[in-house]
């Protein structure tokens, strides 16, 4: 599968565009003054405790204090904190944890002021951005990622990614880590790490180690609240995470950012550096490779499929909800393969729409009602293996016997809502339009004008097609009035693309005259 990266860079924001076999799969926008990543690992203060909720909130800087529940503690809390505290007065003068003594894990089923108290200094990352009137959430779980390895300080475990199914390979991989890591550190070895020497993991182990090492520094004199290592910024990010073989094209429109991502690539992947591109052309990069159109037609609440057949997508504050609809195109003797092929072609829109927006949640699909079990199994199997493409975690159980699917999906970031809605030029979007048989009193009175400010203007009009009838037909016409009344003839034209009481007028140089 050809996959292709499209980026549009601002003086305010990136945006970038994920197109597979040359289809927008993922769409991601990072102004330039965000202070709040999934994974950025900020020094905090427990505001205070919520043993209701059996969890604390964190002033990490940010306007609305940070959540952080009891699970996502972790087990090596009084590791952390010991660090944490260690580090801040003094204590630990070291980044590496050869020496340090691990404290016992914390119970699953405890509560949150049994192990926290208020005001002390915390060490945390945030899991999921601010969302809504929601503030960041956070994880005392410190991982930093690379591309082959994820480094997890304060464990003594070596984990394979169990996407890599072959044995032998996962053997060799555990052996192969177990060797280089060092102590009191975890590594969770990710799928890309399949078949890569010693010497690249290495690297990027020793890689990780230092950016634990800029933690150590930062955390040394730091007063909360303060952000002591930030993730990548979107676009590294994305790469590190998704770029595969299959990559064939990076297209980027600012010469800074071709700088930095080159670098990057020289680094995690130097073959890869070919397939940079800088765009010079004169349209918008996004309008250049259809990424535009695309935005427009896949977002609002409405989406078509090629088949005719369409989605409609509701969001409400507990859910999101999608109606699958065949449209007036399904035509086809055998109306049970004609409904399955429509659910199936509606379950590959909907994978990718639920990756394009980012939806997160619950997610309910009302697919066409079918009665044949044999087909529902097949719509089911279908929506599991179009999602198998989606980094999020999610959940998809099988028909209700309403015939709904329900799916949740991780949320890490706010939802992406583009309004693809454009204002009406008649009505200006109040929904209401003047009399539409005073259009003609309107124009005359704004030529009166115009004549009487402009004495020797030549006067073009452009109207809808329908007033160009109007205005020309028989003897005499309104056209032929004017030229007696002001002495002066108004050449009229037709443009199709005008609303039906849309006109504008333009002088003898084509300037349009404008009388608001």
């Amino acid at each position: 599968m050809e996959k292709e990266l499209i980026i549009n860079a601002t003086p305010t924001e990136v945006e970038i565009a994920l197109l597979e076999q040359s289809k927008l799969v993922e769409l991601h926008n990072q102004k330039t003054n965000s202070n709040f990543t999934v994974g950025d690992v900020f020094l905090g203060r427990i505001k205070r405790l919520m043993p209701g909720l059996n969890a604390a909130f964190v002033d990490i800087g940010h306007k609305k204090d940070a959540f952080l529940h009891y699970t996502d503690l972790g087990p090596k809390l009084k590791s952390l904190l010991k660090y944490t505290n260690g580090v801040a007065t003094g204590g630990i003068n070291t980044y590496r944890l050869d020496n340090f003594t691990i404290e016992p894990d914390i119970i699953k089923t405890g509560k949150v002021d049994q192990v926290l108290n208020r005001r002390d200094l915390i060490l945390v990352q945030v899991l999921k951005e601010p969302i809504s009137t929601k503030g960041p959430r956070l994880s005392c779980e410190i991982t930093i990622p690379g591309r082959y390895l994820v480094l997890t300080p304060f464990v003594n475990v070596v984990a394979v990614s169990k996407k890599i199914s072959n044995n032998e390979e996962r053997k060799r991989l555990q052996v192969l880590v177990e060797s280089i890591r060092p102590k009191n550190f975890g590594v969770i070895v990710r799928t890309a790490a399949e078949g890569k020497k010693v010497a690249d993991l290495h690297e990027e182990l020793n890689f990780m180690l230092n950016k634990w090492e800029e933690i150590f520094q930062q955390l040394q004199n730091a007063k909360p609240p303060t952000k002591l290592l930030s993730e990548l910024d979107k676009t590294s990010s994305i790469l590190r995470d998704i770029l595969t073989d299959s990559f064939n094209k990076i297209v980027v429109n600012d010469r800074q950012m071709h700088a930095n991502i080159k670098n990057y690539l020289g680094s995690i992947a130097p073959e890869k550096v070919k397939i940079l591109n800088l765009y010079k052309g004169k349209k918008p990069v996004f309008e250049s490779f259809g990424v535009t159109r695309q935005i427009k037609s896949s977002f609002g609440k409405t989406a078509t499929m090629p088949s005719g057949a369409y989605l409609v997508i509701e969001h409400t504050e507990a859910m999101h909800v999608i109606d699958v609809n065949s449209g007036h195109k399904m035509q086809n003797a055998n109306q049970e393969q004609a409904v399955l092929n429509v659910n199936l072609e509606a379950a590959e829109e909907i994978a990718r729409q639920l990756r394009l927006r980012d939806i997160g949640g619950i997610i309910i699909i009302d697919f066409i009602d079918m009665r044949n079990k044999d087909h529902r199994n097949v719509l089911v199997k279908a929506m599991r293996q179009s999602m198998k493409k989606d980094r999020a975690q999610h959940t998809i159980l099988p028909l209700s016997k309403f015939g709904l699917m329900q799916i949740t999906r991780q949320r890490v970031r706010p939802e992406v809502k583009i309004n693809t809605a454009e204002v009406c030029p008649t009505c200006n979007g109040t929904g209401k339009i003047n009399a539409s048989i005073l259009v003609t009193d309107d124009i005359e009175r704004d030529l009166m004008f115009i004549f009487q400010s402009r004495p020797k203007a030549k006067i073009k009009l452009f109207v809808h097609p329908y007033l160009e009838a109007f205005f020309k037909k028989g003897l005499p016409n309104k056209q032929m009035r004017w030229y007696w009344q002001y002495q002066k003839w108004v050449k009229i034209y037709s443009d199709n693309d005008f609303g039906m009481l849309e006109y504008r007028f333009f002088d003898e140089n084509d300037d349009e005259i404008r009388l608001n």
